[in-house]
C-alpha cells in the first residue's frame, strides 16, 4: 500500500442513531474523497475508512469538533484496520446487530424549521400533514422497541413506506435518509375525531383538527394523543373550561400548564428574558415556568402562585392545531389522567378512563410504545433547573466515570424516577410520578423492563431508599440481587455529586421528608459528604408532627406544633394567632396529649413541613391539596415584598438563630416563631413576613455553613470548599438565589441541581452513583485482602 494511504476502523458511541449521522458520515467522506463504508451496529456506528492520512486526519478531527446538530458522541475509538483495501467510493450499509447493544438513543425532539416549512407550503406533498418529521427532528424513544433504531423495531413498522418516502429513505443526500418515523399522507399515519361515547365525528386530517379547534373555542374538554401519551385540552383564558376541567379531572389547585400559539404569544402572557425563551424555543421544548405578567390568561390556571408553566407546539399536530382559526391563543395541555394516575397512552385507554372527563377526542393511530410526560423548567440566575426531567431530555445519558457494575436504583416514593447504569454511564429514567395505587406500579415496572431491554442492561446489584415501607423499596427487596440501601438526604447529595462530578463536601438538603439514619424523620440537614460516606452536622431543630401524615396535609397541625415548641400554650385558645382560632378546644387538648405523649407524633427536622407550618401559621392556608402547595404560595407572598422593596427587618428579629445540643449544631426555630405570631397580632402584612421567614432562613442557613466550615478547618478534616444544595426546598428561587449569592460572596463553590431535578426526581441518579461507590470500596477491599492472603502464603512457604 502507498505509504501516504492508510486504512482505519472507527467505533462511534453515544447518540448516533436516527439522528442524521450516516448521511453526513457519507457526505463527508466523498467529500475527502474517501473509500470505505459506514454502518449502524447494535453499539453505536462503524465506519471504514481508506485513503490519504491527511484527509483521515481531518475526517476525524470534524467528526469530534463538528458532529450533527442531534448527535451526541460519548467515545470515538480509531483502530488500524489490515486486509484488503475498501473498493473505490464510500457506501452506507445495512445496520448490523452484534451481541449487546451499547448506543444510545436519542429522545424525541421537537418540530425542526425544514419540517415546519414542508407542512405550511401548500405545493408540498407534505402540505398540513400532522405527523411530518425527517432525522433532525419527531418521535424517538417512544417509538422504539429495540435497537438497532430501524423501522421495523419501531411502532412505524405498521405502516410501509410508499415509492416517493422510500426513495427518500434510501437517498443519502436527502434529511429524511434512514428517518425511521417517516410518512406522508399517502402511507403514513392519521387522525380521526370522536366524541365520548367512541363515535367518530371527523376522519380525514384537516377536517379533524377544525373540529377539534372549534371544540376548544367553544369551551369544550379535548383528549389529545401527543408524543408520549395523552393531554387534556381546554381553552386557557377561559375561566368556565378550567373550572370544568379542574373539576372533572379532580385537580382542584394544582397548576396546569399552558401551550400557547408562539413565542410572540407567549410573551404577552409572561414575561420573559433572553434565557427563558432560549429555553422555552430549544429542541427539547420543555415546560418553563415563567411569571405571568396578564390578567387574560384564567386566574384559575396557578391560584396564589406568581410563576405559569408555559410550553410552545412541538408536534406538527400542535402547530397544525393553533394554525386554525377558531383555536384559542393559549391552551391548557395537562397530563391525559385522573389526579394521581399514569397519563394514557393507547386510544382504548384512553377512551375507557378519560370518557367522564373529556368531551371529544383527538386521536392517531401511530402507537406510544412508552409514555412520557412532559419536562418541565425554569432558568434560575444563570442556569436552568430541571424540575421534571422527562421528554425531550430521557434518555440521554449522565456520565459517571467510576461506574463499573451495572446497577439498578428504585428512586423515590414520590416524583419517581429510577436509574439504570453500565460502564461509564447513568440513564435516569422519564418522570414516574407518585409511587401510589396499582396503576403507578404498573407504570413503574413496565418503565423498568422497557429501558432494560431497550439498552440491553442487566443490572448486577440494586439500591433504593432506607424506608422499608416505599413501594419503590418493597421492589428492590424483591429483587434477586445485592440491594444497598442508601439514607435519603445522602441520596440527594450523592445526585448533586453525580451531576457535577465532585466527591465531596458540606451538603445542605432541605425537603419535606426523609428517612433518617437513626430512623427519625428528617428533612433540614447538614451532612459532611466524602464519597460513600457522610456525618450529619447539623440539622433544623426537632418539632413534632401531631397525627403523622395527616400533618402534611392539614398543616394547621405543624404550625401548631411549632407554637407548642415555642412555649405557647396552644389549649389556651386566647393565645393563639387569629389564624389559627378556627381549631376548637377539644382539638387542641387532644393535640397537646398526643405530642407530649409522643402519640402518633414523629419528631422531624423537616424544612418542608417548617414552610407548612409558617404558612398556616400566616393564614395562608389550613390545608393543602397537593404537596409543596403553601410552600409555593409563601414563596409568592414573599417575592411580592422583595420585588416592592419591602423594609428588611431590624434589630435581632430574624437574624440566624443557632443552638447547639451536644455535639450537633441545630438551627433553632423557636425566636422565629414568636416574631412571626408577635407580629401578626401587630398587624403587619402577610407578605413581609413571608418575606421575613425567607430572610431568616437563608441568614440561618448560611451562619450554620461558616460555623461548620470553621470548625471543620481546625479539625484534621479538610477545609470544606464545596457547598452541595439539595432536596426540593431548593426549588424555591427566592430562598434559592439569595442563599447562592451570599455563599459566593464567602468564596464557596455552590452546587445544586441544573440539569437533574434537585427534588425526588433525582433520588435514583444518587442512589446510582453512591452504589457504584460502594461496590467499587467493597471490590478493592476484596482485591487487597486477596493479595495480602496471597501474601501471607508465600511468606509461609519461605519460612518452610
Amino acid at each position: 500500500m502507498n505509504p501516504d494511504k492508510r486504512q482505519i476502523t472507527v467505533q462511534v458511541r453515544g447518540i448516533v442513531q436516527g439522528v442524521g449521522f450516516r448521511p453526513f458520515v457519507y457526505s463527508l467522506a466523498q467529500r475527502l474523497e474517501l473509500a470505505g463504508w459506514v454502518s449502524n451496529t447494535g453499539n453505536g456506528v462503524e465506519i471504514v475508512l481508506a485513503g490519504r492520512q491527511e484527509d483521515i486526519g481531518q475526517f476525524i478531527d470534524t467528526l469530534k469538533q463538528s458532529p450533527p446538530v442531534l448527535a451526541y458522541i460519548t467515545d470515538i475509538a480509531v483502530s488500524t484496520r489490515q486486509g484488503t483495501q475498501p473498493a473505490a467510493g464510500f457506501f452506507i450499509r445495512s445496520s448490523r446487530e452484534n451481541g449487546r447493544a451499547d448506543t444510545l438513543i436519542s429522545p424525541d425532539i421537537a418540530t425542526c424549521d425544514d419540517c415546519l416549512d414542508d407542512i405550511f407550503s401548500q405545493d408540498n406533498r407534505r402540505y398540513h400533514y400532522p405527523f411530518t418529521n425527517c432525522t433532525n427532528c419527531g418521535p424517538r424513544l417512544t417509538i422504539i422497541r429495540h435497537i438497532p433504531y430501524d423501522r421495523k423495531y419501531t411502532s412505524m413498522a405498521a405502516f410501509p413506506l410508499c415509492p416517493a418516502c422510500r426513495a427518500e429513505y434510501d437517498d443519502p443526500a436527502n434529511r429524511r435518509f434512514h428517518a425511521q418515523p417517516n410518512a406522508c399522507p399517502g402511507c403514513g399515519p392519521h387522525l380521526n375525531f370522536l366524541d365520548n361515547k367512541g363515535r367518530e365525528l371527523a376522519t380525514e386530517d384537516k377536517a379533524c383538527l377544525t373540529a377539534c379547534a372549534d371544540a376548544l373555542h367553544d369551551g369544550w374538554i379535548v383528549a389529545i394523543k401527543g408524543l408520549g401519551g395523552f393531554h387534556l385540552a381546554v381553552d386557557a383564558l377561559s375561566d368556565e373550561a378550567v373550572a370544568r376541567l379542574r373539576s372533572r379531572k379532580q385537580r382542584y389547585a394544582k397548576p396546569l400548564a399552558v401551550m400557547t400559539r408562539n413565542p410572540a404569544t407567549a410573551e404577552t402572557f409572561c414575561r420573559l428574558n433572553a434565557e427563558e425563551k432560549k429555553l422555552l424555543t430549544a429542541k427539547e421544548r420543555p415546560i418553563v415556568l415563567a411569571s405571568e405578567i396578564t390578567g387574560s390568561l384564567s386566574s384559575m390556571l396557578a391560584p396564589g402562585i406568581h410563576e405559569i408553566g408555559v410550553m410552545l407546539p412541538y408536534t406538527p399536530l400542535h402547530h397544525l392545531l393553533f394554525a386554525r382559526p377558531e383555536c384559542p391563543d393559549a391552551l391548557v395541555m395537562t397530563s391525559g389522567n385522573l389526579s394521581g394516575e399514569p397519563i394514557c397512552t393507547t386510544n382504548d385507554d384512553a377512551l375507557a378512563r378519560l370518557a367522564s372527563i373529556a368531551d371529544f377526542f383527538l386521536l392517531h393511530n401511530r402507537d406510544i410504545v412508552t409514555r412520557v410526560d412532559d419536562s418541565v423548567a425554569r432558568k434560575s440566575g444563570n442556569t436552568i433547573q430541571m424540575l421534571r426531567r422527562s421528554r425531550g431530555y430521557v434518555p440521554s445519558p449522565i456520565t459517571m466515570l467510576h461506574m463499573k457494575e451495572s446497577i439498578f436504583a428504585c428512586g423515590a416514593e414520590l416524583k419517581n424516577t429510577f436509574c439504570l447504569t453500565r460502564s461509564g454511564e447513568a440513564f435516569l429514567s422519564q418522570h414516574i410520578g407518585d409511587l401510589k395505587g396499582p396503576d403507578n406500579l404498573i407504570f413503574f415496572e413496565e418503565s423498568i423492563r422497557y429501558l432494560q431491554d431497550v439498552l440491553q442492561i442487566i443490572p448486577k446489584a440494586v439500591a433504593c431508599d432506607l424506608h422499608p415501607d416505599y413501594l419503590s423499596s418493597r421492589y428492590a427487596a424483591m429483587q434477586n440481587m445485592p440491594c444497598i440501601k442508601i439514607q435519603h438526604h445522602h441520596a440527594h447529595a450523592g445526585a448533586v455529586m453525580a451531576e457535577h462530578g465532585i466527591n465531596d463536601g458540606l451538603a445542605v438538603i432541605f425537603d419535606g421528608t426523609g428517612l433518617g439514619s437513626d430512623g427519625t424523620i428528617w428533612g433540614g440537614e447538614f451532612l459532611y459528604v466524602e464519597g460513600k460516606t457522610f456525618t450529619r452536622l447539623a440539622h433544623l431543630s426537632g418539632f413534632t408532627l401531631p397525627g403523622g401524615d395527616r400533618a402534611t396535609r392539614e398543616i394547621w397541625r405543624p404550625a401548631l406544633s411549632l407554637l407548642a415548641g415555642a412555649g405557647m400554650d396552644i389549649t389556651n385558645t386566647a393565645l393563639l394567632p387569629r389564624t389559627l382560632r378556627t381549631v376548637d378546644k377539644q382539638t387542641l387538648c387532644v393535640l397537646t396529649e398526643m405530642m407530649e405523649k409522643k402519640i402518633n407524633s414523629p419528631v422531624c427536622s423537616s424544612v418542608g413541613r417548617l414552610f407548612d407550618g409558617v404558612a398556616a401559621l400566616l393564614g395562608i392556608r389550613q390545608e393543602v391539596d397537593f404537596e409543596a402547595q403553601a410552600a409555593m404560595e409563601l414563596e409568592s407572598l414573599a417575592r411580592q415584598a422583595h420585588c416592592k422593596g419591602a423594609v428588611k427587618p431590624t434589630g435581632r428579629r430574624y437574624q440566624a438563630t443557632l443552638i447547639r445540643k451536644d455535639e450537633t449544631l441545630l438551627m433553632d426555630y423557636r425566636p422565629l416563631v414568636k416574631w412571626l405570631a408577635e407580629e401578626l397580632q401587630d398587624g403587619v402584612p402577610t407578605r413581609n413576613l413571608a418575606y421575613y421567614f425567607h430572610i431568616w432562613l437563608v441568614r440561618s442557613t448560611l451562619q450554620v455553613i461558616l460555623s461548620l466550615i470553621g470548625s471543620q478547618a481546625s479539625s484534621k478534616r479538610t477545609t470544606i470548599k464545596n457547598i452541595l444544595l439539595g432536596g426540593g426546598c431548593f426549588q424555591n428561587t427566592l430562598f434559592l438565589e439569595l442563599l447562592v449569592d451570599r455563599l459566593k460572596q464567602q468564596g464557596l463553590n455552590v452546587y445544586t441541581g441544573n440539569m437533574v431535578p434537585v427534588n425526588d426526581g433525582g433520588i435514583a441518579l444518587g442512589q446510582a452513583y453512591l452504589a457504584g461507590l460502594k461496590i467499587a470500596e467493597r471490590e478493592k477491599t476484596h482485591t487487597e485482602n486477596k493479595e495480602s492472603a496471597n501474601n501471607v502464603s508465600c511468606h509461609s512457604h519461605a519460612g518452610y
